[in-house]
């Protein structure tokens, strides 16, 4: 299956990676939440944990880092 951002020049691609860049995810996390359509931290009520931890590219740290920030913004994930 192809990559969504694949088409996207790299520019493109680091704007919509901004947000994570700034929290320090990895290169393959900020790929993976970008793919799955999400640009920002409040983007991630859409999602459950265990669809997070599912995305090809998210490593146990950037999970961890992820959680830190949602809970400073006291921000959940959905529940399904």
């Amino acid at each position: 299956m192809a990559s969504k951002s694949q088409g996207k020049a790299p520019a493109d691609q680091a704007k919509l990676e901004a947000e994570w860049h700034k929290i320090g995810l990895t290169a393959p996390a900020r790929k993976a939440l970008v793919d799955a359509k999400l640009y920002k931290v409040s983007d991630l009520r859409k999602i459950t944990l265990n669809e997070l931890t599912g995305l090809h590219g998210m490593g146990k740290s950037s999970v961890a880092r992820i959680q830190v920030i949602m809970k400073a913004k006291k921000i959940s994930f959905a529940v399904h």
